[in-house]
């Protein structure tokens, strides 16, 4: 999907932070496509002791993607489980809101707006790297509710997204993942996968698939689609007679609950893109400049 450029854009938008708990850094890079459809969202502070970082892949467009950037993490601290320290049902039930937001009048008009917004200073897509600014905090209003108008019956938008969210409180760790972006942790030198790539071969996905009156062809999801879950791409989600679990393509996440013990390195979160090369090769690089900034604080 998605028109591709002759040359490719190499220049990095990145950032870094940390807090009591945790340090982190992020880049992103539009590469071959001709328009950036990645987003990404770091909070160190979803709550007091929380903190949550999301990569979201788009496809067919950067609005979904940049949605789910600008609200999936406020759903998770919306939902009545995350009050009750149920961090895997919140996510995951905010995996499924993200559908329900963007239909209607009001899920037309924000993608709209997210769609064509430009930062003139840089040139680059606002809202690729969401952090929450003093005014995003109050996340208590959820006013979307059906609303009249022109666009109220609109169904959702033909573009979608991966969804790979880590939600770190203490020692656990929650990863939800949908599509095929990815979450690896390093635990004593060694790579490990936290997450599943979600391709329509795999049996449990592709007898979804055929249930929900759908059918795949080289690969692909009604011959269009290389994922069988996704945010966003409505069309594959029209049966009214199935919930959003069952439907073609489903945004429902696999999540992962994880302990953390001190053998735990580091984690990556990272669209596909960056998986098709040696998954070894480059966590090695990155636990190497991790030694090399412990080396020279050390020094310092």
């Amino acid at each position: 999907m998605g028109i591709y450029l002759s040359a490719p854009k190499t220049e990095k938008f990145s950032e870094d932070g940390v807090n009591s708990r945790l340090r982190y850094g992020l880049s992103s890079m539009q590469g071959w496509r001709a328009t950036m459809e990645d987003a990404h969202a770091a909070l160190t502070d979803l709550d007091a002791s929380t903190s949550f970082f999301g990569v979201y892949d788009g496809h067919g467009g950067k609005v979904v993607a940049k949605f789910c950037a600008k609200y999936l993490h406020q759903q998770v601290l919306k939902h009545e489980a995350y009050l009750t320290g149920d961090i895997g049902t919140s996510v995951q039930k905010a995996f499924l809101r993200m559908d329900e937001m963007m239909r209607g009048q009001r899920g037309w008009r924000e993608l709209a707006i997210l769609g064509d917004k430009i930062n003139k200073f840089t040139g680059m897509l606002e809202g690729l790297i969401w952090s929450p600014r003093s005014g995003d905090r109050n996340y208590q209003v959820d006013d979307w509710a059906f609303e009249e108008g022109p666009h109220s019956d609109f169904s959702g938008p033909t573009s979608g997204c991966t969804a790979c969210v880590a939600v770190l409180r203490g020692n656990q760790l929650v990863v939800a993942n949908a599509g095929d972006s990815r979450c690896v942790i390093s635990r004593s030198g060694q790579a490990y996968n936290l997450s599943r790539d979600h391709k329509p071969d795999l049996e449990v996905e592709k007898e979804r698939i055929l249930e929900a009156g759908g059918f795949i062809h080289a690969g692909r999801v009604n011959g269009s689609l290389n994922l069988a879950r996704a945010i966003g791409d409505i069309e594959f989600k029209q049966n009214k007679f199935l919930p959003a679990e069952k439907q073609i393509v489903t945004a429902n996440p696999d999540v992962n609950i994880v302990e953390l013990c001190d053998d735990d390195e580091f984690i990556v979160l990272a669209c596909d893109g960056i998986w098709c090369a040696h998954k070894l090769l480059f966590l090695g690089s990155i636990r190497l400049d991790c030694k090399i900034i412990a080396f020279s604080k050390a020094k310092i």
